[in-house]
């Protein structure tokens, strides 16, 4: 698969995505960014905004493999995980996979779980793979958790960890969408019978792979590596910042503009897919001081001041 297939495939995506959820297109080239760059997204958003639906829609359009696990305060870690089970046929303990062994994963409103299932999936996440007593199970190729959280409700809410918030390639959210959106919304639903709408299969597992692959052949000048490597920089000598963009975070920028290029079509990254990606690739992974966390500093902000800092390089 060339660049243009790849984007040909994404746009494909997008366009049937769209017909299930009324987004913005540069949201689902996000969600999308994060499967070719082979990581994973956190969705936060108020409810009823679209985060299940856009989660199986990504997956039904992809073709690939769907699980749903509603995250819980009393949900265990083999419940995420699997477990072994005794076979009185046999004799003998057999494993019983848990909903983790899917392509797509979402993980419903994951900081509802306590953090020792939160951590259960930290070595899925990373290491694409799972132990239970001590034996190593492979997940599924590909697989990318999609988790959602409220905003809204900090009751009875377990925050996330920061090692666990750095392995999500991408946090984004649906948003409202706008008057005309709202009003498709409707429009839409009053035309079909099934409360829920249906996506069009687009792609298969092995189509995926490909795909996953071709952000590799593209091209990044020094200029911009260094590019890169300076607003992460920035954002660790920011006096509101803690802990700023770890060495995780600057090369999953720098895969996320690779992705985002191939979206777009081109063999080369530009200023402009590192600068369009960086907030939502970085600023999950800031942790402010104390003193800016009272004064309600977004961290978005700044990542968006770091851009603005850190001079442009020019391409030839």
């Amino acid at each position: 698969m060339n660049i243009d297939s790849a984007s040909a495939a994404c746009s494909d995506v997008v366009e049937a995505v769209g017909t299930a959820v009324v987004a913005d297109r540069t949201f689902f080239e996000r969600v999308l960014v994060a499967t070719l760059a082979r990581g994973h997204v956190l969705l936060e958003d108020v409810p009823g905004t679209g985060k299940t639906l856009t989660a199986r829609s990504v997956a039904t359009a992809l073709g690939l493999a769907f699980s749903r696990v509603q995250f819980t305060p009393d949900l265990l870690p083999a419940d995420v995980t699997g477990t072994n089970v005794f076979d009185e046929s046999t004799g003998e303990f057999s494993f019983s996979p848990g909903p983790i062994f899917a392509n797509v994963v979402l993980a419903d409103e994951i900081n509802r779980a306590p953090p020792k299932t939160q951590a259960a999936l930290l070595e899925a996440m990373e290491e694409r793979q799972v132990t239970v007593d001590g034996e190593t199970h492979e997940l599924p190729t590909p697989f990318v958790v999609i988790a959602t959280q409220n905003p809204v409700e900090s009751e009875g809410a377990f925050p996330l960890p920061e090692a666990q918030l750095d392995r999500f390639l991408v946090k984004t959210s649906v948003g409202y969408p706008d008057r005309d959106g709202e009003l498709e919304l409707l429009s839409r639903r009053a035309g079909r019978i099934e409360r829920s709408p249906s996506v069009e299969t687009v792609l298969d597992p092995d189509s995926v792979l490909e795909l996953r692959t071709v952000p590799e052949s593209v091209r990044v000048d020094d200029d911009l590596l260094s590019y890169i490597v300076d607003l992460a920089r920035a954002t660790r000598e920011d006096r509101r910042v803690a802990v700023g963009v770890s060495p995780r975070g600057t090369q999953r920028l720098f895969e996320a503009a690779r992705a985002a290029a191939v979206i777009s079509g081109r063999e080369y990254v530009t200023p402009d897919d590192i600068v369009d990606i960086a907030e939502p690739v970085l600023a999950h992974r800031l942790i402010l001081t104390p003193d800016a966390a009272v004064r309600d500093i977004d961290k978005r902000t700044v990542v968006r001041e770091a851009i603005e800092s850190v001079p442009v390089p020019t391409l030839e």
